[in-house]
Parts: C-alpha cells; structure tokens; sequence
C-alpha cells in the first residue's frame, strides 16, 4: 500500500522558504493565522495561507483546517477536484484561483499548484 505524504502548514512554508526564498507575511491587523507568501520583486500574492471550515467548501462537516489559495492559468481550470483536494477558491476568483485542503492534497499536488501560481504571478518582462 502506498503512503501518500501531505503537507503541513510548517512544511508549506518550509518548501515556499527553499523553493523560492520567501518567507509568510501576515498582513491582517490582529488577524495571526492568515498568511501570505509573495514575490521578492513585486510583493504580488502567489498564495494565501488560511484557517476555513470544510463546510465552505460543500463538506458535511465542521472540521476547520489548513487551506491554500493558489492562482492558476486559466488553461488549468477543472483539471485538478476534490479528490485532490483541491476546490474552486474561497474568497477568491474561482476562474483564475483554487483552494487546496493540505490536509487532503498530496505533497506532489501542491508543488505543482504553487509552482503553477507563482509562475502565474511574478513580473512579466517587457517585450
């Protein structure tokens, strides 16, 4: 049986450290739990960190848990699902954004969503 491996709000922030050099940012006054992660250059968003209830997200249950928003290339959209656990965003534009539940998506799941989001999000050099 194979054992797939989540990631953790820690361990999320451990892979955006080492992967991009970026560190959590909470911007929201008195507001502790929800972070941002953003580009060196622009401080653009590539993702949001934040505590959500699974009933926002169509779930029979009241279990609030670790959630990131990425942004996605439209050409991307429906291609990942629940079974991912990944979900049209919270608070965000559901075209462009989606939700991953970390403790629902496999590691390899996330890495390629956030890569996907940070290249989507950094400066696009001039022609």
């Amino acid at each position: 049986m194979k054992v797939t491996r989540r990631m953790t709000k820690r361990s999320f922030f451990e892979y955006c450290l080492n992967t991009y050099g970026t560190a959590a940012d909470y911007p929201f006054d008195e507001d502790f739990e929800t972070a941002v992660l953003r580009h060196k250059d622009t401080y653009k968003w590539y993702a949001i960190v934040m505590k959500v209830s699974r009933r926002k997200f169509g779930l029979k249950i009241d279990e609030v848990v670790d959630v990131v928003n990425l942004k996605q290339p439209i050409e991307m959209n429906g291609s990942f699902g629940a079974e991912d656990g990944v979900y049209p965003a919270h608070h965000m534009n559901k075209l462009h954004w989606v939700s991953v539940l970390l403790p629902d998506a496999p590691d390899d799941v996330v890495s390629f969503l956030t890569n996907a989001s940070f290249e989507a999000t950094k400066h696009k050099k001039a022609r």
